[in-house]
This record gives structure tokens, sequence and C-alpha cells, in this order.
């Protein structure tokens, strides 16, 4: 039986008033069609012959509307005022099988911080999604979001958390879900980290949430950041820092949703969309973009894993820059996400205050190329779509007809800006 995919969004089965017939339907069309359990047989049978450390479960961290549960992974001998960073799964999924596969124990005991993850439920969703897309749990003080956010205020009057020094990460719909807490409780958190996730304020039900998924929403950047000042009115700042990791190949997540997700946190920065720098990383080339404010520090930065679908890149083994297990679906061999998160995130004992030199561009930085019908560039967020026919994002040229049947070479230089090419592609 096919497996569901991270981010497919049940409705919530936790009472929530007025519920359509159609909804509901829709719900039982989505968990029949595409099966109940993330895991293979053999996949769970792998997981099982070596499992991780149990995470510790905090049972009373406040008045949980949300109806979530809390773990927690604490390192031996945590430092007093210790970063704090909240992980959340992907639908199907659950804490432990996170703390087990996406390395981010490793980092936690390495450098010292410590680890909550919330945990969602099928009476709260049938696929134990996150509800991302709905807005009694997305909104500031309400469901889950304000249960997250309890989970945090928690880590600091149990474990003693700093509470200047809180983070948020994800996966699909945790990825989603992260962007929920930045929009919603800015001045909580420092730095989130979306892996395959959606802009917030994308969806608002079921039907809108897999239109997000893909093939994705095209919104102008004065339009989503909106939606984040819309989320906290009357905050001013400071905003949260983001870095936001995404497949090349998703099929489930568009990839263009990692472009949306920069136009709207860039715009939040007040930063313009053409990045400050850019850089590979790792064996396998991720390329990097970097969002820079007048002050030096990157505000914004986009991860893109060239050769994977969707879930999240780790790189097993004992290496500094390696960690994660690839026995269950959606922890994908590529490169260890987790490792540049907690860089990112200013947690591996670096300085994250401003170089004191401007940064330099590589220089031989080769532009990448894509292949593909006008369709898939659109899907793909490579191409908007007007009248029937598509355009090349960035520099607005003519593709030609928005189909399947018309195929285009199109080249990205600088990230972001596209442009048809000619002789100029490897």
């Amino acid at each position: 039986m096919p497996y569901v995919t991270p981010s497919h969004p049940a409705p919530p089965r936790r009472p929530r008033g007025r519920r359509s017939r159609f909804f509901a339907a829709l719900a039982a069309a989505v968990t029949l069609a595409t099966g109940a359990a993330l895991l293979s047989p053999a996949a769970e049978a792998r997981a099982a012959v070596a499992p991780a450390a149990a995470l510790e479960r905090v049972t009373d961290f406040g008045a949980n509307p949300g109806a979530l549960t809390m773990y927690v992974h604490r390192p031996a001998g945590l430092p007093a005022k210790a970063p704090v960073v909240v992980a959340l799964h992907g639908c199907t999924q659950s804490a432990q099988l996170y703390a087990d596969n996406s390395g981010l124990n490793t980092f936690a005991d390495r450098h010292g911080f410590l680890v909550v993850y919330a945990e969602t439920t099928t009476a709260n969703n049938a696929n134990k999604c996150f509800n991302w897309f709905q807005p009694g749990d997305t909104r500031r003080g309400q469901g889950e979001a304000a249960s997250i956010r309890q989970m945090v205020a928690h880590a600091t009057t149990a474990y003693g958390t700093d509470p200047a020094r809180a983070q948020v990460t994800g996966l699909s719909a945790g990825g989603a879900m992260t962007a929920v807490m930045l929009a919603a409780y800015p001045e909580v958190f420092a730095a989130g980290a979306v892996v395959a996730g959606i802009p917030y304020g994308c969806g608002v039900d079921v039907v809108s949430a897999f239109s997000c998924m893909s093939p994705g929403a095209d919104r102008t950047p004065a339009a989503w950041s909106q939606a984040v000042r819309d989320a906290h009115p009357g905050y001013a700042g400071p905003w949260p820092r983001v870095a936001i990791w995404h497949g090349d190949n998703d099929a489930t997540v568009a990839p263009r949703n990692a472009d949306e997700l920069r136009d709207q946190w860039t715009a939040v920065h007040g930063l313009g969309q053409t990045p400050s720098r850019t850089s590979t990383l790792g064996p396998n080339n991720t390329r990097r973009s970097e969002y820079v404010t007048a002050g030096g520090r990157t505000a914004v930065e986009v991860n893109k894993v060239p050769g994977i679908g969707h879930g999240t890149p780790v790189a097993p083994g004992t290496g500094p820059q390696q960690c994660g297990a690839t026995g269950t679906q959606h922890f994908i061999a590529s490169i260890c996400s987790s490792y540049w998160i907690t860089t990112f995130f200013g947690l591996d004992g670096t300085t994250t205050e401003p170089p004191t030199e401007p940064p330099v561009d590589p220089p031989t930085e080769p532009a990448a190329c894509w292949t593909a019908s006008n369709y898939e560039h659109v899907r793909a967020g490579r191409a908007t779509t007007t009248g029937g026919y598509a355009y090349a994002k960035g520099s607005g040229q003519n593709l030609g007809l928005y189909n399947t049947f018309v195929t285009r070479t199109l080249k990205e230089s600088p990230p972001g800006h596209y442009t048809i090419a000619t002789n100029s592609c490897p």
C-alpha cells in the first residue's frame, strides 16, 4: 500500500464546530488513496533494530489548547541558560521517529542545547499532521500554535533554557508549522529552519492546503510579508532569521514554495529578493543563497538540495558534518541539514556576529540548468503563468504555451532568476 506523504493535510478530528460533509469525504478519500502508514513493514523493522535513546515525556507544560504531546532530549550536563530548539515532525511521523533520524540530537549532545519535540496525534488530525492550514491552530494564542509556545515557556522554567535563544525547525507539515510559529510568535523565536515547507498564510482549509503544496501559490513579496505582519498586529520586530531547505525534485511540496518562503521573509526583513552572496555546500553542491542585512548578518538563506525529493536531507556517519539515518521514508541521504541548521542558529560555538570583512561571492560558481515542460517549470517555481502562457521567473521571458508539450531549457543565474538558455548551459 502506498504511504502517506508527510504533508498530506487531513482535516482534524478534534471537534471544531461546523464540519462539512465535503471535507469529511475528502479526508476519507485521501486516507484511502494514500494509505495510513509512513513506514513500510521492512522500514519499520530496520528502524527497530537499533533505536536511539528514548525521549523524556513532559506531561504538564501548560493549558495545552492544541492537545499536543511534549518530549525533550536533554543532553547530559546541560548548561544553565542553554539554547532550545523546537522540532516538529512530518505527517504520520512521531517525535521519536523524527529524533532517531533527523540528527538533531547529535548536535544537541555536541554543543549543549535542549531539543523539544512536539507531537500531534490522530485525535487532532487523521494523518498526524500538524494543522498548519487550520486557522484555529495557526493563530496567536490558539490551538497547536499556543501549545508549542507553552512548551518553550516550560523549557525555560523547568530546564533553565535561555528565552532569548529559542529556535524552531520542522519537516513538511512540521516545516509549514515552523513558519506558523515564526509568524505568530516572532518575539519568542530568534530563528527558524523550514524544511520542505510552505509559507505562512497560504492554506486556510484542506482544499487550499493541497493547492499550496502543489503547484504552490504565487504571491508578491509584499502580500506574503503582510500575512506575517497580520499574524501579530503591531509587532515591529526584531524578526526571526529564517533558513529554508528544499529538494529540487520534491514532487509532494513543489520547490517553488522555497522561493515563495524567501519572498515572504526577505520582505519581512525589508530586503530584496536578489541574494547578497551565493555558495555551494557539501559534496553534493547544495546551492545556498544568502540575503544579508545592512549590518552584514544573514537574515534569510535558501538551500536547494540537488537530486532529492521530499524529505529531510541527512548524511549518515560519524564525521563532523554527518548526521541522521535513512532507515525510514523521507530521511534522504544527501547532506546533513541539521548540521547546517545548527550552524545557522549559532549553536555550534561559532560567532553569529556580522563578519568584519564584506562577503565575497565565489568567482566560478556554475549556473544551474533545467530542461522540462512549461508545466513542470511552473510547478517547480521556475516560471509563472498568465493568460495560458508561461513566463520565466525573474527575467519574465515568454516560454510559450503553459502545457506539458512545450519544453524549454532554463538557466538559473543568479539564484531565483531564470532565462531561456541558448548555448550557455552545460
